[in-house]
């Protein structure tokens, strides 16, 4: 078992990442291959079984080599029937039997569970969690995803769609209408998506002068990175963008660690690659609003694997079930 390998797979609405890691957490090939979600998804398991195959080969190596494959997949999943419940951006109906399907396609035995778990998993085997056996990871991309690790097991809740961090509400009158069916979720202003929101309502008023309002007259948009740079450069509005959106970060994540006082929790995803400028401001909200004892003990951090967390995540699923 220990020359063996797992498939880490990472399934996204427009690409799918897969490794193939050792039972140490040692990434030894990793690729991607973009995602099918015409024809009702039906071509999507498929597709990862046929690279997983092909990519065995170009390796030289016995698929007797792999010991099964673990997936991440965006929505809440049913972890003991492998069932992903509610299906975005993937084509599937919704309760759709992932694991059954996947299995199917690859003839080997598979995990699968939501992606921002996988991630939150990774971070614990391999990243800033160091091995911390209670963590919350919390993913800001496109959208807000969270994971959290309670005893080194993902906490799952009734209906696979514990963690659910994104769908806090932060605004609960007039707050933005969020992607969930709600209004004034945290992701409707601390995701990538929220942030250029806040800013271009801003922008739009017409009176804005300095650099942010500079970036958008020369590229007609502008980006989440182009707010935290500009905040960086002491732009009065983009410092005050960041002000709004760390506030409401830091004020969740000190419920959060109020209610389950974490080792650590880990800021992930895109928007996390603002670094300090975005650590500092969120650290200084969270220690007005976390209990005392919270505060002392709970710490927070940056991510450190980047695009490798979910497929890290997912091999470790795997791994569990080997080792129980």
């Amino acid at each position: 078992m220990a020359n063996q390998w797992i498939a880490g797979v990472d399934l996204g609405g427009t690409t799918t990442k897969i490794a193939f890691i050792t039972m140490d957490g040692d990434i030894i090939h990793k690729w991607e291959i973009p995602t099918d979600n015409s024809n009702e998804g039906q071509n999507i398991t498929t597709n990862i079984a046929k690279a997983i195959n092909e990519k065995m080969n170009e390796l030289g190596e016995s698929k007797d080599n792999l010991l099964g494959i673990g997936m991440g997949a965006p929505g809440p999943v049913d972890y003991e029937t492998g069932i992903i419940l509610n299906v975005v951006n993937l084509g599937w109906q919704d309760n759709y039997p992932l694991k059954e399907s996947i299995e199917a396609a690859a003839s080997l035995p598979a995990a699968v569970e939501n992606d921002a778990n996988c991630a939150a998993l990774g971070e614990m085997w391999q990243g800033a969690g160091n091995g911390a056996k209670n963590l919350v990871c919390v993913t800001l991309g496109t959208g807000v995803g969270g994971g959290v690790i309670a005893n080194g097991s993902i906490v799952q809740g009734k209906n696979g769609a514990a963690g659910e961090i994104g769908h806090i509400t932060v605004i609960p009158d007039g707050g933005a209408p969020c992607n969930c069916g709600k209004t004034g979720c945290l992701e409707t202003v601390a995701s990538a998506t929220g942030i250029v929101r806040l800013a271009n309502e801003e922008l739009l008023k017409g009176e804005a002068k300095g650099e942010l309002a500079e970036r958008l007259a020369a590229n007609g948009k502008i980006t989440s990175k182009d707010v935290f740079e500009s905040a960086e450069n002491g732009d009065a509005l983009a410092n005050k963008i960041l002000k709004e959106v760390t506030f409401h970060l830091g004020f969740v994540l000190a419920s959060i660690a109020n209610t389950l006082n974490p080792d650590k929790i880990v800021l992930g995803g895109g928007v996390s690659k603002a670094g300090s400028i975005l650590l500092d401001a969120v650290n200084e909200n969270f220690a007005k609003f976390a209990f005392s004892a919270v505060r002392d003990s709970t710490k927070l951090a940056l991510a450190t694997l980047g695009n490798d967390a979910g497929v890290l995540g997912a091999a470790w699923l795997i791994k569990n079930k080997l080792n129980r």
